[in-house]
């Protein structure tokens, strides 16, 4: 109960940029000595910075929430945006699947494709693709290698970047740690955005996933400008002036409904 507490407490930070020991009180009916206890754990920790009456994000762009606070947050959007995703794969065709758990979402949502040809460097989405599929009668998975990322169980490197670089997929579902107008496509993790980079290089067609708490972020590593990208699919809590002047430069914004 504690661990599952201190999750949302942090899954509330990254969303507000800040919670008040009031809101922690509300929110989970516990002592005032309880909410501040959590509060400082997690300053200790440097996940969040102590204020007056609370406290504030303290992450800077190269931080990247942990997996399993990742597979909670945004959970109605990101399977909302995983479902509008799928409608755009087409029987016969050739996928990269990108890690994270909007990607993973788009695995979930695939229903009766068939005659698919998957490539992933994830590993919660192979296994996905594993558990509903038949191999070899409903879907070619094509797994890159590369050096597990603990945690993430995301592989990295040159393995999972040379793979990419042999293969020409129709189509590239990507996440991202960050959408902005002025700095493009950009990920917490240096070798992440390394894979990103080569999978979007070698797609004939860009998809990017990003829940609305994605736009207008700057993450660490430059993934990619934004006149790579066709299809951006995000959810319709997303900055509605940013999706209009996406749209003008000539990228499609799907609003998925949650």
């Amino acid at each position: 109960m504690r661990a599952q507490r201190r999750r949302k407490i942090l899954e509330l930070i990254t969303q507000n940029g800040q919670v008040s020991v009031a809101d922690i009180i509300e929110l989970f009916q516990v002592s005032e000595m309880t909410a501040r206890r959590d509060l400082a754990d997690l300053a200790r920790e440097g996940l969040l910075r102590r204020v007056h009456g609370g406290a504030t994000i303290n992450l800077g762009r190269s931080y990247e929430p942990p997996y399993p606070l990742r597979t909670t947050a945004q959970l109605t959007s990101k399977q909302a945006i995983g479902q509008a995703a799928a409608t755009l794969i087409q029987d016969g065709d050739s996928v990269a699947f990108d890690v994270g758990t909007t990607t993973l979402e788009i695995a979930r949502s695939l229903a009766e494709k068939r005659n698919l040809t998957i490539v992933t460097a994830s590993l919660p989405i192979a296994n996905e693709i594993v558990s509903r599929y038949a191999l070899g009668n409903d879907v070619r998975l094509v797994l890159t290698g590369g050096i597990v990322r603990a945690g993430e169980l995301s592989m990295v490197g040159d393995f999972a970047a040379h793979a990419y670089h042999h293969l020409h997929v129709d189509k590239a579902f990507i996440g991202i740690g960050g959408i902005s107008l002025q700095h493009g496509l950009t990920e917490f993790n240096l070798d992440d955005a390394l894979v990103k980079r080569v999978m979007i290089a070698t797609a004939s067609q860009v998809i990017v996933v990003a829940d609305s708490s994605k736009f207008g972020k700057t993450s660490f590593a430059h993934v990619a400008p934004l006149n790579v990208v066709k299809v951006v699919v995000t959810d319709r809590h997303a900055d509605l002036p940013t999706v209009k002047q996406l749209r003008e430069i000539g990228i499609e914004v799907i609003l998925a409904e949650a």
